[in-house]
């Protein structure tokens, strides 16, 4: 399969040289969605004084080593909202493919919210992303959202530490100026996800990884450092 739900990750199936999506300021995107247990849903039809939205999926390492973290926020603002947007899986295998149908996309996020135990709702667009490429297509990206519907604070790369300062400012009615650099995922995070996710998944990984040290973990940094 190629496109949208890859069946094998490579670096080049992201824009790893620039944040796409809403950025700060900006009004974000609503979209038609559901939870995974198949209730119909808007995205920015939330409670509570601003929505806190992580992109994840269950091969993502990355989204997987944050969420102890970003459990923690959830339960420590329960003034805001807290979600999920599962989207594309991150480093498919044999065991959690990528999607195919609908039905697919709603079972592995089904998969997150039982196995995982995640407080946070949990939403899907379509088969194709179409909710996931609005907001820019990483993996792992953060957007926290006000009442007016109004990107308050973006980071490509979710930084759960500083996601939370974020929230703090934006709540205390001051400006998330903060930058959130790119932390790797953990080593015993990311074995054990790619064991979950199957055969291909692993290797898919370690062929990239040179190029994501380089896209990410360095030159983003810097970028981010510069800004």
């Amino acid at each position: 399969m190629t496109g949208y739900n890859y069946d094998a990750f490579s670096p080049d199936n992201y824009n790893l040289a620039s944040a796409d999506g809403p950025e700060v300021g900006d009004k974000a995107p609503d979209f038609d969605l559901e939870t995974h247990e198949g209730q119909a849903c808007r995205l920015l039809d939330f409670e509570g004084e601003c929505l806190v939205l992580e992109l994840g999926s269950m091969t993502c390492p990355l989204f997987l080593t944050r969420q102890d973290s970003m459990e923690q926020i959830a339960q420590d603002f329960p003034n805001c909202s807290h979600a999920i947007l599962y989207v594309r899986e991150a480093h498919p295998g044999a065991e959690i493919p990528a999607h195919k149908t609908l039905e697919d996309k709603r079972s592995c996020a089904s998969l997150l919210k039982t196995e995982l135990d995640d407080p946070r709702t949990v939403l899907v667009d379509g088969v194709e992303g179409a909710a996931h490429l609005a907001y820019g297509s990483m993996p792992n990206a953060i957007y926290i959202i006000d009442r007016e519907g109004t990107v308050r604070f973006k980071a490509p790369w979710n930084n759960a530490k500083t996601t939370r300062k974020a929230l703090e400012a934006i709540l205390a009615g001051k400006p998330a100026t903060m930058k959130s650099y790119f932390k790797p995922a953990k080593p015993w995070v990311v074995m054990r996800t790619a064991k979950r996710a199957g055969k291909g998944s692993g290797k898919d990984f370690v062929h990239g990884l040179p190029r994501l040290i380089w896209n990410v973990l360095i030159k983003n940094n810097i970028r981010t450092f510069l800004k």
